[in-house]
């Protein structure tokens, strides 16, 4: 039965959540740490974290972690909600691309892809609040990591593979 609430989930997560893994997160949350508890808030603020500094997208780095962890650590576990967060989008795509190439001239289309790249922004910032908790941010040098962050990625537009790489040597570090 795990499988299948894996699976369904999964797939309502990734029918559902527009604007890719970060506007994700909040759903994810609610349905693995809240609904289902699956997790904890700890854990899933972990998993987060480690699916940031692995490579593929955040939620199916998150999901096939958190299917291994929600099944008893099994990989049927992994594989069935990686493939309930990434089917969705597939279908969706193939629609999209038909009807996107038959109506992209219509005025309301595009209209339509403004509004939606609004409605990323503020899902994505959800995304970041979410992430900022008491299990995340705590004491004054991991506020200052995260500020430190922020100042050179906005300003001196460095990447976030130098900023992770840093950032977990600081916190290794500093944070004991």
């Amino acid at each position: 039965m795990i499988y299948i609430n894996l699976f369904v989930t999964f797939f309502k997560i990734g029918l559902f959540s527009f604007g890719g893994g970060y506007a994700m997160l909040s759903m994810i949350s609610q349905e693995v740490v809240l609904r289902h508890k699956w997790l904890t808030m700890g854990e899933f603020t972990n998993i987060v974290a480690i699916s940031q500094v692995t490579p593929g997208p955040i939620a199916v780095n998150s999901a096939t972690y958190i299917g291994y962890k929600a099944s008893g650590n099994t990989i049927l576990g992994s594989v069935m909600a990686t493939s309930g967060v990434v089917l969705p989008s597939i279908i969706i795509m193939f629609i999209l691309i038909k009807l996107i190439e038959k109506y992209k001239h219509l005025k309301w289309v595009e209209n339509a892809f403004k509004g939606l790249r609004i409605v990323v922004v503020g899902l994505i910032l959800g995304a970041a609040f979410l992430l900022m908790n008491r299990e995340t941010l705590y004491g004054y040098s991991s506020y200052i990591i995260l500020l430190v962050s922020l100042v050179a990625i906005l300003k001196y537009k460095i990447g976030p593979i130098p900023i992770v790489i840093i950032s977990g040597i600081v916190g290794a570090t500093l944070l004991k």
